[in-house]
């Protein structure tokens, strides 16, 4: 069946909270009840027919097409189906996804996949900071799930993970992988200063290195592991240019013994 389509009309002028428009939220109802939906906003009521040209379809696959940035909280909560959104997103993409898959052809704002549980987020462009990050006040960042961003991303990427996978095909800023409690990231390009800032378990992958890493992890030198190839072979079919970082030799790297300890950095030995 063809997809459910919404068409920004236009760049609103103030935020959009984009959360009930999700597939198991959508499924069963009607145009009608689809154009009457209400969007949280920061001023005024807004209703999806005032932003939106709708084209009915199979509400399991969701098109949002010209979007942009004042978009927030697309994905929020999926369970199911699929999202597929052609420009920018705002705040908070993907948010406590369970399952599904959201695909981004243009970049998204902070907090990106925070708290994922399960499911796959792809983003074309570039991702602000705090991807996978935790909400105000929240223990853990991303639980779960499978992120991948063909572009750059902001400073703490994978802050506070607990679990999943994180993958990056371009540079990462400062604190990549602070405070991990586990799960893995992997960045295929540079990294700014202090990757794994503070974290106590998990893997973090810099196939091109960073600029500094903090003196409380420890060299244990350079290897060729198994479970490096294992993981390569899961990494390979999300990102080639990843899976071929991961079968190189890496340096490893304990830490951070500022804590816990039980994390590793490997970094990249070539170049």
């Amino acid at each position: 069946m063809k997809p459910l389509v919404l068409t920004l009309r236009g760049r609103p002028d103030q935020r959009l909270d984009l959360a009930p428009l999700v597939p198991h939220r959508l499924a069963s109802m009607t145009a009608a009840e689809i154009e009457r939906i209400e969007l949280q906003t920061t001023r005024r009521r807004v209703l999806v027919a005032d932003v939106f040209r709708l084209r009915i379809g199979d509400a399991a696959q969701i098109r949002i097409e010209a979007s942009c940035d004042r978009l927030d909280r697309i994905g929020h909560e999926m369970t199911t189906g699929e999202i597929v959104v052609e420009g920018d997103v705002g705040a908070r993409a993907g948010r406590l996804m369970t399952d599904g898959r959201l695909t981004i052809h243009g970049g998204a704002g902070p907090w990106a996949a925070s708290g994922m549980k399960g499911g796959t987020i792809e983003i074309f462009g570039d991702a602000a900071d705090r991807l996978g990050g935790p909400g105000p006040g929240e223990i853990a960042g991303m639980r779960g799930g499978v992120v991948i961003v063909r572009g750059r991303v902001g400073e703490r990427a994978g802050d506070r993970m607990r679990r999943g996978t994180i993958v990056v095909e371009g540079d990462a800023g400062a604190y990549a992988g602070s405070r991990m409690i586990a799960g893995t990231l992997v960045v295929v390009g540079r990294n700014g200063p202090l990757p794994g800032y503070l974290m106590k378990r998990g893997t973090i992958v810099l196939g091109a290195g960073c600029e500094e890493l903090s003196p409380t992890f420890i060299d244990c030198g350079v290897h060729a592991l198994v479970a490096m190839r294992l993981l390569a072979g899961f990494v390979a079919p999300l990102s080639r240019r990843a899976g071929a970082s991961l079968r190189a030799p890496l340096r490893r790297y304990a830490g951070d013994m500022a804590v816990l300890g039980k994390g590793e950095i490997f970094v990249g030995t070539r170049g």
